[in-house]
């Protein structure tokens, strides 16, 4: 699970901002939303409100960079525009097989001899936490091109060799895991992690994955029939039928679906409403099917104890069914899920039911600065915000920032002065 994100000179983000899911016990409510690893306590969801481009889905796509990092995927790592440093941060700490690690990169996009000096930072630390919620670390590699610091944990050999590694790319895919078995474990750590992590957008979901599980899982084809069934989409049945042809000419409404890599397939989906077997991607709502789409990454996340990170979460879907996902990963039969999600959704702004104070985060944009804070920020002695306070009310006031205030009068109030001179 995450316990934090960080990141600078990342898009929009120009400082240094940080997302923490280590809960604050000192607050005394829903326990069954927070997960208990070792000493660390960590929260199974967290959702992010605020306006339009201001951050919210930046700091989704700085966990997607982070994982293709660790992946070795290609992956674009941009810096911040308006800045003049062309060194961009990124960093996070997990839990993993009973421990708690930290890691962090820094990619240096100048261009030296032609190409991207690359990565020219790189720490990875373990963690530990002290009865009273403390933290400590120990650091097991270090490589600091700037600063000419190189350093590796009970490797003195390796060490010595770590100012000679290419910058190209990060540190386990550099040095041979075959020769330096401490390094294979390493990489055994992180890349563990990064497939941990699944990251989707719910503006252009693909639908394969769950057109892979219902051909070829039939455990979580189960399951994932039954989420489907249950979220109130007046559905019998799904399933994937061999009987279903392809029309002669079709092309779905969704992008997700029309660059789908599964053409032939996704055209055999069906829906039964009430004894009736229809062809789901031409009878189905868009919110179905994003809701198809979707419980397939929801019951493997469930299932396997993966970090499901989504982007408008609410896009298509009724605000009861979006609560309804959340609920289940705040769970307390949830063991170690975790949901990490963007929504303009105020309903879910609820502390009463849903949320603890140290789930709900705003990012806000004021003079051109991103700020990313936390609802726990505010106290109930300096800001009048309880763990009952109605949370949607004082958000729809302004009390608690990040709120747009779009004057879109001005362009009927313009176009009539236009008018006039004419």
């Amino acid at each position: 699970m995450i316990l934090s994100i960080k990141v600078n000179n990342f898009l929009v983000f120009g400082g240094q901002a940080e997302m923490s899911l280590v809960a604050d016990m000192r607050i005394k409510k829903f326990y069954s939303n927070v997960h208990a690893e070792g000493a660390f306590s960590i929260l199974k969801s967290a959702c992010i409100y605020g306006g339009n481009n201001v951050g919210k889905t930046c700091m989704l796509r700085a966990i997607a960079a982070i994982k293709a990092v660790l992946s070795d995927a290609d992956c674009d790592i941009p810096v911040n525009i308006f800045t003049r440093s062309d060194i961009c941060t990124l960093g996070v700490s997990f839990t993993h097989g009973g421990g708690a690690y930290s890691y962090e990169f820094s990619y240096d996009c100048s261009e030296e001899g032609g190409a991207p000096r690359g990565f020219v930072y790189e720490r990875f630390a373990s963690l530990s936490a002290d009865k009273y919620g403390n933290i400590s670390e120990r650091e097991i590699f270090v490589r600091d091109v700037s600063r000419e610091k190189y350093f590796f944990e009970g490797e003195k050999e390796l060490s010595s060799l770590l100012g000679l590694v290419s910058s190209s790319n990060i540190l386990i895919y550099t040095v041979s895991a075959r020769k330096y078995p401490a390094v294979a474990g390493c990489r055994e750590i992180l890349t563990s992690f990064a497939r941990s992590v699944e990251v989707v957008d719910m503006n252009n979901i693909p639908i394969d994955k769950t057109i892979s599980v219902l051909k070829n899982n039939l455990a979580m084809r189960e399951r994932t029939v039954e989420l489907i069934k249950l979220a109130d989409l007046d559905i019998d049945d799904y399933i994937y039928s061999d009987a279903v042809a392809r029309p002669a000419s079709f092309r779905p409404q969704e992008n997700a679906l029309v660059n789908s890599d599964c053409p032939e397939d996704m055209y055999r989906l069906t829906s039964i409403h009430r004894g009736k077997a229809v062809r789901s991607l031409t009878f189905d709502s868009t919110g179905t099917k994003k809701m198809v789409a979707i419980a397939s990454y929801i019951i493997e996340a469930l299932t396997d104890g993966k970090i499901l990170v989504v982007d408008e979460i609410d896009s298509s879907l009724h605000f009861k069914l979006t609560r309804a996902i959340v609920s289940l990963f705040n769970n307390e039969l949830n063991a170690c899920a975790q949901l990490i999600f963007t929504v303009h959704d105020v309903t879910l702004l609820d502390c009463r039911r849903l949320f603890r104070k140290d789930q709900i985060w705003f990012a806000s944009k004021e003079e051109g600065e991103v700020k990313l804070y936390s609802l726990a920020s505010f106290t109930a002695g300096r800001d009048n915000v309880r763990s009952d306070s109605d949370i949607m009310e004082r958000y729809k006031s302004g009390a608690l920032g990040a709120l747009p205030e779009p004057d879109l009068i001005a362009v009927l109030l313009g176009r009539g002065d236009d008018e006039e001179e004419t």
